[in-house]
């Protein structure tokens, strides 16, 4: 699987690079206080002293317009795909490592179902802030891959959100196909066969090899 830049034209359609931030306290606050997971990974979505920060307002206000946000992280090591994801409302993407993003286009998706290889991976230097616009499947940020190696000091990404995204599942009665894929509050997701999600009850719609870069060749 080739890996594209962030910055290159092929991410336009999945979102795009914030500037004019400064969010070095903001990492280094991630860094001193959130747990990393040996060969996993944790997620959070709001964390308050990430919320505490003075950047927590300028993103509200400027990236979200004004609207209620929430700062949470997703720290540890990954190389799967495993499942993709979309919310409503865009989400930020801001690592304190180089990482890499596995993303899909939504409009890809019939009745719910996606095969693999409509998935791009794209790399994301640190201190970046990606914008992953809300039409833009995808999920647990995965380790860098360096000249073809996998980077081994996993990842620490903090992770903007409309407020209350990836809490608890409200309580619905389904009315249509996307209402099977509802898996948290905010959070429609696709499982492949082969993950732990799929295990416990989700949606399955993901066909093709459930790609790890580990095997990247």
């Amino acid at each position: 699987m080739r890996i594209k830049s962030v910055f290159s034209h092929a991410f336009e359609k999945y979102g795009k690079v914030l500037t004019g931030y400064d969010v070095t306290d903001l990492l280094k606050k991630l860094d001193e206080s959130t747990p990393k997971t040996e060969g996993a990974t944790c997620y959070e979505p709001g964390d308050k002293n990430l919320e505490a920060l003075p950047i927590a307002k300028e993103l509200s206000e400027n990236a979200y317009g004004g609207m209620p946000i929430q700062i949470g992280y997703c720290n540890g090591f990954n190389t799967k795909l495993n499942c993709l994801e979309y919310h409503r409302g865009s989400e930020l993407n801001i690592p304190s490592n180089d990482i890499v993003l596995l993303l899909a286009p939504l409009q890809s998706v019939k009745n719910g179902k996606l095969n693999t290889s409509a998935v791009e991976a794209f790399y994301v230097p640190k201190g970046t802030i990606v914008q992953v616009y809300e039409t833009t499947l995808h999920y647990a940020p995965c380790n860098a891959v360096k000249n073809g190696e996998v980077s081994k000091e996993g990842f620490r990404v903090v992770i903007v959100l409309p407020k209350d995204t990836n809490t608890e599942k409200p309580k619905i009665s389904e009315k249509n196909l996307e209402d099977k894929l509802l898996w948290a509050r905010n959070k429609w997701l696709i499982a492949h066969p082969d993950s732990n999600e799929a295990k416990s009850g989700a949606f399955v719609g993901l066909s093709g090899i459930n790609i790890d870069l580990a095997r990247n060749k």
